[in-house]
């Protein structure tokens, strides 16, 4: 009796192996030196790093990226999505309107992004506040996806329950009847569409073997809580200084 009831104690309790030694390394001689950036620009020194991340073969999504969001009650959620474009106004990305994150933004229109290039050592922490594309934008966008993403995106009510998977394959199989490949082009759905997130703050940072990472905060507004002496003046209105490791 004394073994069965230990082996359900034993069993009712998750053994968790001891990772507190796990650690890499970093092996690069990349800084981000303050003093001697290549621009003062955040959105071209994020262009410049991203064209980096394109160029290294150990990276095969270099556009990945963790999206974080809340709902009115300020309770978070963060998934990975894909970075579908950039330029001075901000970051892009697709989704369904009515999905989670979809719905958040809604009641909450604000998000944080996070790049993380391992191979490189290197991360970039944006926030901001969030806007749709415009239908145009999104109608472009879409009509650019293979048409198997497209009967994909029209099959699914993203982030609503199913009963089993066969409910999307029947859909999906629908719709490849409805619009043949090559025939006939399938329709945007209403509620899909592309967000652009404006951002208010953007952190890079490079990995050292020390520990002691090099971080440089890029921010549109620099709060009385930052030392006056410590902020530089940036282009295109960003005013940006050093972060501790």
């Amino acid at each position: 009796m004394y073994r069965r009831a230990l082996g359900r104690l034993l069993s009712s309790h998750t053994v968790m192996a001891d990772i507190s030694a796990l650690r890499v390394n970093y092996e690069t001689k990349d800084t981000l030196n303050i003093e001697n950036l290549p621009t003062t620009d955040p959105l071209q020194l994020f262009s410049q790093w991203f064209e980096d991340a394109r160029s290294c073969n150990s990276i095969l999504e270099p556009n990945a990226m963790t999206i974080a969001t809340a709902d009115k009650n300020g309770y978070p959620s963060a998934r990975m999505v894909l970075l579908k474009g950039f330029d001075s106004t901000g970051f892009q990305f697709y989704t369904n309107y009515s999905s989670y994150k979809g719905s958040q933004l809604a009641e909450n229109p604000r998000a944080a992004l996070l790049f993380y290039w391992e191979p490189l050592h290197r991360q970039v922490r944006i926030e901001g506040t969030v806007e749709r594309l415009s239908a145009t934008t999104s109608d472009e966008y879409f009509a650019s996806r293979p048409h198997a993403s497209q009967l994909g995106t029209a099959s699914s009510q993203q982030s609503t329950p199913i009963r089993c998977r066969e409910v999307l394959m029947e859909k999906y199989s629908e719709l490849e009847q409805l619009y043949p490949s090559g025939q006939k082009s399938v329709p945007r759905p209403v509620n899909w569409g592309g967000f652009l997130i404006v951002p208010h703050a953007i952190e890079f940072w490079q990995g050292q073997s020390n520990r002691l990472h090099q971080r440089i905060q890029f921010k549109k507004d620099v709060q009385d809580e930052v030392d006056k002496s410590f902020v530089k003046t940036g282009s295109t209105g960003w005013f940006y200084y050093l972060l501790s490791s």
